[in-house]
């Protein structure tokens, strides 16, 4: 495949342009909310950040088949071109900002005015002022993963037909891109229930940080590798494509198995880990399964994942690894975090617990 600039086909940003993009962007996540709000799901009970119980519908899987499906079809009968994503990606980029600036200023003023007092209005406006807000019956934070992920897929989707339509095929790099990518986003909502006990969902206010996370920097920053792969000019290798394969295979392995044997235990602590019943600390601290060996695996596990995505860009360019380089040190220092709060909440029983699992992300290292 010849090399090509990467960046030959985007739109300017005229002012018809970006009205585009913003229709696109808002006509999104509106369709988005409104089949959250209509489509059936499981409803499950999780916590919230005051430590009642709060009943939240799941239904993303369904809506996530469904957007996929819409585009697939639309794609494969020529109703519409994926490609438009990519034409438009910095004309959206525009329009997704201005969407996350005024929907956090919206949160902030719905949380002072509820609550009548806030934190200061840097802080309340960039942390937020309420953990769980709820419109129309949804809970907002749990919400926004699917704009987040759907997005992100469909942006790695859209490379895919830009290649195709240019090129007239996929190469192997772009075709094992597409399926890591599609399979991870397919897995969260798989996992969509297992959200209900996160830091994020249960702790973590939701505001612009919270906000531009989502709308943002995970739809138009972690596409980086397949934006690269779409004119990449060099193959990939079989062997490369096998070892790659290994690396994603063992870093979702990694990353879902520890995140499901935490979620289980959660439930019930009675269960069986690698075919033994679960030990604990006191029977509150797993730790048996990937907890017995380190305290967060599942974020070593989920940064082999996405240095798995980056891999397939080959070793052209260093832009493509700015994305694991990234999650590396975001997910290094929520570790920190965890251990401040976990030795606040636990006290001495963190203490033998770290004693117990010596290791943090890298085991028999760190």
């Amino acid at each position: 495949m010849p090399a090509a600039e990467p960046f030959v086909q985007l739109s300017a940003l005229s002012g018809e342009v970006l009205l585009a993009a913003a229709a696109m962007a808002v006509g999104f996540v509106a369709l988005l909310f409104l089949g959250s709000a209509l489509l059936p799901g499981r409803r499950i009970e999780g916590p919230d950040a005051d430590g009642k119980q709060r009943v939240y519908k799941l239904n993303g899987l369904a809506l996530f088949l469904i957007a996929a499906a819409a585009a697939g079809l639309a794609q494969a009968f020529g109703w519409f071109s994926l490609s438009v994503l990519h034409t438009h990606f910095v004309a959206l980029f525009v329009a997704a900002n201005v969407f996350a600036f005024a929907l956090s200023g919206w949160l902030y003023f719905q949380g002072v005015r509820a609550r009548r007092a806030a934190p200061g209005a840097w802080r309340g406006f960039f942390y937020g002022v309420e953990a769980g807000p709820i419109w129309f019956g949804l809970d907002l934070k749990l919400f926004s993963y699917r704009p987040s992920l759907i997005g992100l897929a469909l942006f790695n989707a859209s490379f895919a037909a830009v290649q195709y339509e240019t090129y007239g095929g996929l190469t192997l790099a772009m075709a094992l891109y597409q399926i890591f990518t599609f399979l991870y986003v397919l897995n969260y909502f798989q996992f969509e229930h297992g959200m209900i006990h996160t830091w994020d969902i249960v702790s973590e206010r939701f505001g612009w940080m919270l906000v531009w996370g989502d709308y943002v920097l995970v739809p138009f920053f972690y596409c980086l590798p397949g934006w690269w792969l779409v004119h990449a000019p060099d193959p990939l290798s079989p062997a490369a494509a096998a070892a790659i394969v290994l690396l994603f295979v063992f870093g979702f392995w990694l990353f879902r198995g520890a995140n499901q044997q935490k979620h289980r235990f959660k439930r019930d602590p009675n269960i069986t880990i690698w075919g033994q019943p679960a030990r604990t600390l006191d029977g509150r601290l797993l730790v048996s399964g990937f907890w017995g060996i380190g305290r967060h695996l599942n974020y070593t596990g989920e940064i082999c994942v996405y240095f798995a995505f980056a891999l397939t860009t080959g070793l052209a360019s260093w832009v493509p690894y700015l994305l694991p380089a990234w999650l590396a040190s975001l997910l290094w220092h929520r570790s920190i975090r965890d251990e401040h709060r976990c030795r606040a909440k636990y006290g001495a029983l963190w203490e033998r617990y770290t004693q117990r699992a010596r290791f943090s992300m890298l085991p028999f290292i760190h």
